[in-house]
Parts: C-alpha cells; structure tokens; sequence
C-alpha cells in the first residue's frame, strides 16, 4: 500500500456556479464529471485559518470562550483567525491571532497540523500551530461582536484532552490541537 495519504484528485468541472456571496465565505455550486457520469455538489467556499495551541511554562493551554450563532453555545476554542490577509503565510495569522486574541506571543513555534474541517462540506482548511515560551504584550487591538466579552482561561493539558474524550468540549479545532498537541509532547518526553 505504501505511506498512507490523502490523495488530491482533479475531476472535470462542468459547470461552477456562485450561488451565495458572504461577507467571510461563500457558497457554490459545482457539477463535475465523475466516472461514466456527472455529480453536482454545493460547498462552502471558505478562506481557510490558522489556529494555536499556547502551552505556557506550567503546562497550561491557552484557551477562549466565547458565543457561536450556529450552535447557540459559548464554547472552549483555541486562539484562531482566518486566512484574510492576502500573501500572509498561516504562521503570520497565528501569531497575529494569539497577540489579538489574548495579548501574547510566543519564543517557540512548530507546526502540528493541518486539517480539512468538514471535507464533505467545505474546503477549509487550518493549521494549527504550537506555541511556547509566551509572553505578554500590551495591545491595542479592538475586540468586538463575540470577541468583545470573549472569557479566557489557561487550563492544564490534561483537563482540556479529558474534556474533549469526554464530550465535554466539542470545539474541532481545539479537540484536534489538544490531542496533536498531547502527542507531540508525549513524543518529546519519550525521547529526552
């Protein structure tokens, strides 16, 4: 079988059609050529994010909560922007996000993952990044709508993975960082 990978595929479009134009993202709708036949599938067209798993010196995640409309809840989240700054790498926006997020940077950077959110749905697509070594820093970025009483909260690994195998936290991006995050510490311990 050889390494196991996603495999990229380039069908035939036969036809693509905006059907709804968003102020973030947008959605079409795409008729492509499949085997003997043809498909139509409607997706979200979406910019794609950047997000970060701040582990500070005692262990704890850096994490924000704050209200979601489409599911009605004020959920756990890690610091995470989108991809809207045109030629910014998504290193760039993860940084940018953790400093206008929740006032920190980071010494340590290291890529974890990169991840198709909803494949069957949506063609975003974020990278979650590991910082360390933070810091605080004074800004003044204007946070507003749901980041204007944004709560945050540094929790200890361990809770937020517990929280997540337990269903407690749902947040994608954050079950998927934590558990990435998780092993790739647990990786580095074995190895020290």
């Amino acid at each position: 079988m050889g390494e196991l990978r996603d495999e990229r595929v380039d069908l035939e479009i036969i036809s693509t059609d905006l059907v709804y134009e968003g102020a973030v993202w947008n959605v079409r709708s795409d008729t492509v050529r499949y085997g003997d036949g043809q498909m139509t599938r409607q997706y979200v067209e979406h910019p794609g994010a950047a997000a970060v798993v701040a582990i500070d010196d005692d262990g704890r995640v850096v994490l924000i909560q704050q209200y979601r409309h489409p599911i009605k809840e004020r959920d756990w989240e890690i610091p995470a922007g989108l991809l809207d700054v045109a030629g910014e790498p998504p290193i760039e926006t993860a940084k940018r996000e953790l400093t206008e997020e929740v006032d920190l940077e980071a010494d340590r950077w290291q890529h974890l993952i990169s991840m198709h959110t909803t494949p069957g749905g949506n063609d975003e697509v974020v990278h979650v990044f590991l910082a360390r070594g933070l810091r605080s820093v004074e800004t003044d970025y204007e946070r507003e709508h749901e980041e204007s009483d944004m709560r945050v909260e540094r929790v200890p690994l361990a809770e937020v993975v517990d929280g997540v195998l337990a269903g407690r936290l749902r947040n994608g991006i954050l079950a998927t960082g934590a558990l990435a995050a998780a092993e790739v510490l647990r990786r580095e311990a074995a190895a020290s």
